[in-house]
């Protein structure tokens, strides 16, 4: 069974944002070089790591596709996870060395052209708003796709700033705008590329998928007839959409003995599936006998 994940449409998107970004990010390094200007260079290098990320997430929706084999169960279905990983460490340390050299420039800012800061500005945007465009509609189908949104809204905000600098240099000749826009655009860059990792790293650590009430679904398991108690309850996530669980359920030893035990697996899988806002459609329950604790390993709630 192949767990897909990442339709045709949304690599295409991929494709076509990846394209408009990387010819932004030839335009801002020709600008940055031509202005000097240090805005334009963070959001070059701004540029830069959503080029390389959009690569990523490209990369990432496709190896996602590949069928489960013998090896890998679940295909390569956590490549999303993985990749918006990559992006949002990447992020992270960009909006680092921005902030410093922003800072740095603060106390010794270099003449900025700021006529010409401007043109870069607005094809830089242009190109921002051209992507935003293409990704929007798929942007929450996984986390690879809202990585790949987010890196271009940001690089939209990031335009805006490098415009106001430009034209706060040329009416007014203040040239610690571009610093500040520097600022601002790392200001930017840090908490989503936070946020971000936060969001992956709990999928790499198999948190319980966010939305979802570990306690809650107990309680439910707990309610449905001839359930005695449940061990060993997990809920993970492979990738965005798939969630999984197991659990261990001790039930009436009469379950094995009438029949009745298959209508039990119906009911658990049935009640995981359908009961909760985070829908479990893999899950794998272990019926047990009361007695059947004292052969296994120690158990934890």
């Amino acid at each position: 069974m192949s767990h897909d994940h990442a339709a045709p449409a949304g690599r295409a998107r991929l494709a076509v944002a990846f394209g408009i970004t990387a010819a932004v990010l030839v335009a801002e390094v020709i600008g940055s070089i031509v202005t000097g200007s240090l805005a334009l260079l963070v959001d070059a290098a701004h540029m830069l790591t959503d080029a390389g990320g959009l690569a990523i997430a490209l990369t990432a929706a496709t190896l996602s596709r590949r069928p489960p084999t013998s090896r890998r169960t679940w295909g390569f279905g956590r490549a999303e996870v993985l990749g918006a990983t990559a992006q949002a460490a990447i992020l992270l340390a960009v909006g680092v060395f921005v902030l410093i050299e922003a800072v740095r420039r603060l106390f010794a800012p270099p003449e900025i052209e700021g006529s010409l800061l401007v043109i870069f500005g607005v094809v830089g945007l242009l190109g921002n708003v051209a992507s935003i465009a293409v990704l929007a509609s798929g942007r929450k189908s996984n986390l690879n796709m809202r990585a790949a949104f987010l890196e271009v809204v940001n690089d939209a905000l990031g335009s805006i700033a490098v415009i106001a600098a430009a034209l706060v240099i040329q009416f007014t000749g203040f040239q610690l705008a571009d610093a500040l826009a520097a600022i601002l655009i790392g200001a930017l860059i840090l908490p989503r590329a936070l946020l971000l990792l936060r969001d992956t790293t709990n999928v790499l650590l198999e948190s319980t998928p966010q939305g979802l009430d570990l306690d809650s679904v107990r309680d439910h398991i707990l309610e449905l007839d001839h359930v005695q108690s449940v061990h060993d309850l997990h809920v993970s996530q492979i990738a965005t959409g798939l969630p999984v669980l197991t659990a261990h359920v001790v039930v009436d030893d009469s379950c094995f003995h009438d029949g009745h035990a298959p209508k039990m697996l119906d009911d658990l899988q049935r009640c995981v599936a359908e009961h909760f806002p985070v829908q479990i459609e893999h899950s794998t329950f272990q019926l047990e006998l009361a007695g059947h604790s004292e052969h296994e390993h120690p158990t934890h709630d």
